[in-house]
């Protein structure tokens, strides 16, 4: 008997000790099995519709952008994905939007929203715009990269997480899933959003923001496994360490850092709907496949979108957001 109750200990000390590796390799299992749903022909399906011609372009308050919005609104309610309580429909209206002086109508931002089960007051925001530019004498701009790309990453990677949840594996940071309006009209629903939060902007640790992923540009041409980073390292250097580990970790893209420069002559920083949160101090990190020769025409056509280049860069901003969302410590604020 007793031979019996000291081998039993002995094979308890052995599960015990192995215990803190069986841990780290299923936690690397549990991140790739979800990172698997984001698929290239999920985006493939959703970047088609948001960029057909039936959508005329997605203009600011346009029929086509209410269009988009019946689809993303209907996407998120098909997932059983939460909204914020003060818009459970996840639309946050914007009564009145203003270009050149000139009212474009009614509009709204989309917001879709995952409660963290540990840090559920701290959030993480991953968002594109949905807007384009509409059609101009009965030719649709479609912009199928821009930014009907960025938009289909959102909406598989917030797929991805809820399907986690789902299983048991929920994040531990709240993450907000945010499409705004008006990108092309001068930031506007991400302006909007930051003079009226839904979280507060105390509260809010992070922007990853996804604009244009689905091509490639001259410099990289027959070079496709890139993406340009933007901002990642401007007000957190925990956070552009956190990007450069998963990267190397799990999608081994090449990080380009050219438009990251502070003599960047395109200035790309300051334009697209990050920029509103840097402002306020949060940290950001702006996706980005730099341009190409459709872009803001009528030829950014969904038959152009690299579909597996388009996968796996939605799969590093999914890898990164994971990172942050489940790490024991917030993101260190420390402006360089």
């Amino acid at each position: 008997m007793m031979k019996k109750i000291i081998l039993g200990l002995f094979i308890s000390v052995l599960i015990s000790c192995g215990t803190g590796k069986t841990s780290k390799i299923n936690q690397d299992d549990i991140k790739a099995k979800y990172a698997e749903e984001i698929k290239p022909d999920d985006l493939k399906e959703h970047l088609y519709l948001l960029s057909s011609d039936i959508l005329e372009g997605r203009k600011t308050g346009g029929k086509g952008e209410r269009m988009a919005v019946n689809y993303l609104t209907a996407y998120y309610e098909h997932l059983k994905l939460s909204a914020p309580s003060s818009y459970l429909d996840y639309k946050q209206p914007i009564p009145e939007v203003y270009f050149n002086g000139k009212s474009e109508g009614d509009s709204q931002n989309i917001l879709a929203y995952i409660e963290g089960s540990e840090f559920p007051d701290q959030v993480i925001v991953i968002s594109a715009h949905y807007d384009h530019l509409g059609m101009k004498k009965d030719e649709v701009y479609n912009g199928a990269d821009d930014n009907a790309s960025g938009t289909s990453a959102v909406m598989e990677i917030a797929e991805s997480f809820q399907i986690a949840k789902n299983q048991g594996y929920g994040p531990k940071r709240s993450i907000l899933f945010l499409h705004f309006t008006g990108e092309e009209i001068g930031l506007y629903g991400s302006k909007y959003y930051m003079q009226h939060p839904v979280f507060s902007l105390d509260s809010t640790i992070v922007d990853l923001n996804i604009d244009m992923v689905g091509r490639t540009d001259e410099k990289y041409k027959g070079k496709k496994e890139y993406i340009y980073l933007i901002g990642s390292d401007k007000l957190s250097r925990d956070l552009h360490k956190v990007s450069e580990q998963t990267n190397e970790a799990y999608t081994h893209l090449k990080l380009d850092y050219t438009y990251n420069e502070k003599n960047d002559p395109y200035q790309y920083f300051s334009r697209s709907d990050h920029y509103n949160f840097a402002k306020e101090n949060i940290p950001v990190i702006f996706y980005f496949n730099g341009t190409h020769k459709d872009y803001h025409r009528t030829t950014d056509t969904a038959d152009k979108i690299d579909f597996d280049l388009l996968t796996l860069r939605s799969k590093l901003v999914f890898y990164t957001a994971w990172e942050i969302a489940n790490r024991e410590s917030k993101l260190i604020l420390d402006a360089r």
